[in-house]
């Protein structure tokens, strides 16, 4: 491969992913890949049809109510952006006023967010390569988060690997060594290998103990180590005031629970330990691979038990 082609994540058209469930522990991933999508000017590309791939009774409709105060259900499912034309289309007023400030500095960047499917994987998978081939999109990015036996009051960790040596070379990125259990992550990049293009893979690391809750310090650690990937610099807002609350709250927990506070010690000592640059991404890759043999990731509308004092 020449130089100019493993550039494709900074340069060409990359898709973004992650889907809720399994793959998105603390709804970390999710909210990353949303953060990306709301500051760029896009559009829906592919609705799948959630009748072909979602299970409603481990992924039911929600009912709310719109701006008009009417009932309105929505479906589980699974969408993808892309660029919006530069001119409007006739008939229809420009929409400059309404687009986000600040902006990602970039027009080639596509995203898919849903949940992640329950059934008819490779039919869910082969109508999204599809729709990117169409697309003529080059790299595909995908986010996820699991929990993990890891203290909240330390830097989130963040795994990017890849199976494409060339791409492993130019972004300086790990090949995983995990084999188990996979989600729906898995399944896509190995169909998109099948069909030249080339993935990477970025997994954080969320405090199990605090599973229930957002986790935008993870959300954060994610966006932090997309930018490198991608080359942009993805509008924060008020993340990082939203992850020192995160983490400040905790610290609040713990302070009312001796038990809890002994255990967060106790994995403050084990990643200070563990916690080096030659160390940490074979931690993680460890880390990532006892999460996934435990099964303890949430999916298929299930979450792992909390955790409780004595554990």
């Amino acid at each position: 491969m020449r130089l100019a082609e493993t550039k494709r994540f900074q340069q060409g058209r990359v898709l973004v992913v992650a889907f809720e469930g399994w793959n998105d522990a603390g709804e970390a991933a999710t909210n990353a890949v949303r953060m990306v999508r709301d500051a760029l000017p896009l559009e829906p590309v592919l609705d799948v049809d959630p009748e072909l791939y979602m299970d409603y009774q481990f992924n039911r409709p929600t009912v709310g109510v719109d701006e008009h105060g009417d009932k309105q259900l929505t479906w589980p499912g699974a969408t993808m952006y892309g660029p919006r034309p530069a001119a409007p289309l006739r008939g229809v007023a420009p929409e400059a006023e309404q687009e986000p400030s600040p902006r990602i500095e970039r027009d080639n960047l596509y995203v898919l967010l849903g949940v992640e499917p329950s059934r008819t994987w490779r039919g869910f998978v082969a109508e999204v390569l599809d729709a990117a081939l169409v697309a003529d999109v080059e790299g595909i990015v995908m986010l996820g988060a699991m929990l993990a036996d890891v203290p909240h009051t330390r830097p989130i960790s963040t795994f990017a690997s890849s199976e494409d040596a060339d791409v492993r070379a130019e972004l300086d990125l790990e090949r995983s060594s995990y084999e188990g259990p996979v989600g729906i992550l898995s399944v896509l990049a190995d169909a998109a290998a099948k069909v030249g293009i080339p993935t990477v893979s970025i997994w954080a690391s969320v405090p199990h103990y605090v599973h229930n809750a957002p986790s935008p310090k993870a959300t954060l650690a994610l966006i932090e180590r997309l930018e490198a990937v991608l080359d942009v610099e993805v509008p924060r807002g008020d993340l990082g005031d939203e992850a020192e609350a995160w983490e400040s709250g905790i610290d609040q927990l713990a302070g009312e629970d001796e038990d809890m506070a002994a255990y967060i010690e106790q994995l403050e000592k084990a990643r200070d330990t563990v916690d080096s640059p030659e160390a940490s991404g074979e931690a993680i890759a460890r880390e990532f691979e006892r999460y996934l043999r435990r099964g303890e990731g949430p999916g298929r509308g299930e979450q792992p038990p909390p955790w409780r004092p004595g554990d």
